[in-house]
């Protein structure tokens, strides 16, 4: 296993926020791996092993998520505070350009941030996810976040991931069920299996309106000229064929991989989409 340090940063309204940080190469942009709604740093242990020592890889958890700290207010908890708490990280870490890989979520907080700062992006990977959303699989995601279930042993749990998310992974064997339980949970303080999020997140998220933002087709065009790399799971129930194809019209250049019997959303373990991301990062590198 690559080793990696655990460090933190402040947020304007001073929450302490986590982060792993895997060495690399000074002389390249660095990649920053933004994970999905109710996700965090572990979901890209297998990618940063793989990437560091070539490329410096940071893995942030958003606030209310893994190590980072809960907020007091539920209402920061959404995309364009998640922006700014990332600015902060970037201030700090004096980070001015990067590679942004985003999954679901993490793939719109890189499309918010090509709309308002697109220098700082060296290129992008985004993750089954787009400017326009699928209301069936958001509603699907509406139907689990912030539950609050819990589990008496490991594989309680990852069978409980199984029920809800086996449509999406058809073929994960039992061990592949228990290693995404271990990403996605932990030992709660009653010696309970509880899932790594703070369940406040699902607040904002369930409000009418809620999921409604800003137009983000801006931050699509907001990626042209840069190497982009657009991810769909074959099975996505979020990301559709038709927003796939758009996306690619918009964006000359860009490659797109649609990962085979897989839905929302891709691990980034799957062979076709680590030799995506290479070949991306490869045209970075220059």
């Amino acid at each position: 296993m690559t080793a990696y340090a655990d460090r933190f940063w402040t947020s304007r309204d001073g929450l302490k926020l986590h982060y792993r940080e895997y060495a690399g190469r000074e002389d390249r942009p660095p990649v920053i791996c933004l994970p999905g709604l109710t996700r965090n740093a572990r979901d890209f242990e297998t990618l940063a092993e793989r990437l560091a020592g070539e490329w410096r890889v940071l893995c942030p958890e958003n606030r209310g998520r893994g190590d980072s700290a809960y907020a007091k207010d539920s209402a920061t908890y959404n995309p364009l505070q998640y922006v700014q708490d990332l600015g902060a990280l970037f201030e700090e870490a004096g980070i001015e350009r990067f590679v942004a890989i985003g999954t679901s979520l993490g793939g719109l907080l890189t499309m918010i941030m090509a709309m308002t700062t697109p220098e700082k992006l060296a290129g992008a990977v985004l993750n089954d996810i787009g400017p326009e959303i699928n209301p069936e699989g958001l509603e699907r995601i509406r139907g689990y976040v912030g539950q609050g279930r819990n589990f008496p042993t490991w594989m309680h749990a990852a069978r409980a991931l199984e029920e809800s998310q086996g449509s999406a992974f058809p073929d994960f064997t039992a061990e592949d069920w228990l290693a995404m339980a271990k990403r996605c949970m932990v030992v709660g303080s009653n010696g309970r299996i509880v899932f790594d999020y703070d369940m406040k997140i699902a607040e904002p998220f369930s409000q009418p309106g809620g999921e409604a933002g800003v137009d983000m087709w801006p931050g699509v065009d907001g990626l042209a000229g840069k190497p982009v790399l657009l991810l769909r799971g074959e099975l996505s129930d979020l990301f559709t064929p038709e927003t796939l194809a758009a996306m690619a019209a918009r964006l000359p250049g860009c490659e797109t991989v649609t990962v085979p019997r897989v839905g929302h959303a891709p691990t980034l373990d799957e062979p076709e989409s680590f030799a995506a991301i290479q070949r991306l990062l490869a045209k970075v590198a220059g």
